[in-house]
C-alpha cells in the first residue's frame, strides 16, 4: 500500500481517540500513474457497531455511502482499517473469518500495545494472510 503520512496520521489519531474500542474506516484507492499503481486516496471513518475492545463492524449502510463517495471521485474501495487496542497488530481469527467477505482488500491493522503505535498491512484470501509493504510518501 502507498499511503500519505497526513492519511496514516488520521487513521493512528483515530485509533488513539477510539482507545475503549476498536476503531475502524475504510480507505480509498486511485491510480496513481502507470508505474506507481494504486495509493491510497482518502479515508473514511467509520462507527464501530460493535463498541468491542475485541471486534469490530461497519454498518452495511455506512459502507455503502462511503462506496459511493469514494466511486463518484473515481475511486475504488481498496483496504479496511481497524485497531487492535491490547494486542500487536496482527490479524485475529475473527479479523480473517471476516475478510473472507472481502476479497482483494489490504487490511490495515494499528496496534497499541506498545508505547508507540505500531501499524502493519495485510493481504488476507483464502484464510491465509500475508503481509504486505506499507509504503509512506
Amino acid at each position: 500500500m502507498i499511503i500519505a503520512a497526513a492519511l496514516l496520521d488520521d487513521v493512528i489519531a483515530h485509533a488513539r481517540e477510539e482507545y475503549d474500542a476498536e476503531c475502524c474506516g475504510m480507505i480509498a484507492y486511485g491510480r496513481d500513474g502507470e508505474q506507481e499503481g494504486l495509493r491510497a486516496t482518502r479515508v473514511h471513518r467509520a462507527r464501530n457497531v460493535f463498541a468491542s475492545r475485541k471486534r469490530f463492524e461497519i454498518d452495511g449502510k455506512e459502507v455503502l455511502r462511503a462506496i459511493d463517495g469514494f466511486e463518484e471521485e473515481g475511486w475504488e474501495l481498496g483496504g479496511i482499517y481497524h485497531s487492535h487496542t491490547h494486542t500487536a497488530p496482527y490479524p485475529s481469527q475473527t479479523d480473517i473469518n471476516f475478510a473472507a467477505n472481502w476479497p482483494g482488500l489490504e487490511w490495515v491493522i494499528v496496534g497499541l500495545a506498545g508505547e508507540e503505535p505500531e501499524v502493519r498491512c495485510y493481504l488476507i484470501e483464502g484464510g491465509e494472510v500475508r503481509e504486505v509493504a506499507l509504503q509512506v510518501r
